[in-house]
């Protein structure tokens, strides 16, 4: 159907829409990257009670769209430096518009072809650049808390089936325990999958870490040296404050020897594998047994976009795999229900698909390239200060970050460095987040973005060091 014969309506609700989002993305170079609107101010302008009589679409979407250039924080454009977010490659964006356009449910291959096939696509390109054998399943979740519960899910089931128990059919009661083994410095969301199996939020082995936040893999080996039965080791590349990585190759010989899963999570951190400048930091994944990582933050995909992958392709249906009677396969499909644990759900692998096609092998390698340089740019531009102290190797696109006066004590840099990061948000230069290391509050800039440029860096920085002055 072409443009002209869709309804009026329609037809100028697309038009509005497309307007709308071409303004925005026209001024998210140069406007704060803070939200201008306070939760009252957004409340005021899009709530009220709900109308008998409903109202005109134009009306409800300008509204959206007006309230939205002050109630969103420019997470997508180059200086916002929060939580390890990318920005949507233009390609990746205007692909999601068509998922949005499609209106698919990407459940099984006879509901949408195109979307079943594109993930099987997806999900080989994804292996061979991260270098993982063909034979590894791939899954496409909400984000990489979905994807470390899936992966730990599928763990869950492949030990406790090796162990002689049916974890689907009967549950944990009367189970084998599992040993679960984790870093003293894995991110909340491996203890919220734990949380959600079942296994304990707090009932897992910490492993101690050395100064950058890297599991020590002699305190991992004396730790298993002398267990049995079913077993679970957690490791990371991309550690949430530093970038730092696990040493993967001699985790994963210690964890064979063991026995055990080795589960890695690899938020960001996994995309360095893609690159040959930071692959070392990747080395030996192709021996764990399952992976998450999440395509938003490296790839600069749309949400929601998390991946899992894991050697066992087999124990990864079985442990998600539920028949229905009204379930129609595709002989020769493949079904991605089988590898997720929702069942409606968008076409997550098609934005993707873009992005890859855009980039190539070798734009994504540059892609994790540009944003390391341009954090070594913005640690060398902060660390000349007397107050600076950078606080991590710059590895990877983090920089940690703790402002501290001259002779001062660890109470003044930390009310130091909580003053600076309330300045820099409000001022809206740059959009930096707090964090603490160590027990004291850093912060922390991480950099995703592929429209970051060396200026977006220089007057961050800028930005960051007056926020210093005001401050002191």
């Amino acid at each position: 159907m072409n443009a002209q014969a869709l309804p009026e309506t329609h037809q100028t609700l697309i038009d509005r829409a497309a307007a709308h989002a071409r303004a925005y993305l026209a001024g998210i170079r140069e406007r704060p990257v803070k939200a201008t609107l306070t939760g009252e101010e957004i409340r005021a302008r899009l709530g009220g009670p709900l109308s008998d009589q409903g109202e005109d679409p134009i009306r409800v979407i300008d509204a959206m769209a007006e309230t939205g250039s002050g109630g969103t924080v420019a997470s997508r454009g180059p200086r916002y430096f929060g939580f390890v977010t990318g920005g949507s490659l233009p390609a990746a964006m205007a692909a999601d518009w068509l998922v949005s356009t499609w209106d698919q449910n990407a459940q099984v291959f006879v509901m949408s072809p195109i979307s079943a096939v594109v993930e099987q696509i997806v999900a080989e390109w994804l292996k061979e650049l991260f270098g993982v054998p063909a034979a590894w399943s791939v899954g496409f979740v909400t984000g990489a808390q979905m994807a470390n519960f899936t992966s730990l899910l599928t763990a869950r089931h492949d030990l406790l089936r090796r162990a002689g128990w049916d974890v689907e059919r009967d549950g944990l009661f009367g189970a084998r325990p599992i040993d679960v083994v984790v870093s003293d410095e894995s991110h909340r969301t491996i203890f919220t999958a734990l949380r959600m199996l079942g296994l304990g939020s707090e009932r897992g082995r910490r492993v101690e870490t050395d100064a950058q936040g890297r599991m020590r893999p002699d305190r991992l080996r004396q730790m298993l040296r002398n267990g049995t039965g079913p077993c679970i080791v957690c490791a990371q590349i991309g550690n949430v404050n530093t970038g730092a990585a696990d040493p993967i190759r001699e985790i994963a010989s210690i964890s064979r020897d063991r026995g055990a899963w080795l589960h890695v999570d690899g938020a960001f951190g996994l995309w360095a594998a893609t690159s040959p400048s930071r692959g070392h930091l990747a080395a030996g994944i192709e021996l764990a047994d399952s992976m998450a990582t999440d395509g938003h933050k490296w790839l600069n995909v749309p949400y929601d976009s998390g991946i899992v992958l894991t050697a066992h392709a087999e124990s990864h249906e079985r442990a998600l795999m539920t028949p229905a009677h009204y379930i129609q396969t595709t002989p020769g499909a493949r079904e991605p229900r089988a590898f997720t644990p929702d069942e409606s759900r968008r076409a997550r692998a098609l934005p993707i698909h873009a992005a890859l096609r855009v980039l190539g092998r070798n734009g994504v390698a540059a892609l994790v390239d540009r944003c390391c340089a341009l954090a070594v740019r913005m640690a060398t531009r902060l660390a000349g200060h007397e107050c600076v102290r950078v606080l991590n190797e710059v590895v990877l696109n983090q920089v940690l970050v703790q402002f501290r006066p001259p002779g001062g004590d660890d109470e003044a840099a930390a009310a130091l460095t909580e003053r600076v990061i309330a300045r820099v948000q409000d001022e809206g230069t740059c959009w930096v987040g707090g964090t603490k290391w160590h027990g004291q509050p850093g912060m922390r800039v991480s950099i995703s973005n592929w429209s970051t440029t060396e200026d977006d860096i220089d007057r961050s920085a800028a930005s960051i060091l007056d926020a210093l002055h005001a401050v002191r």
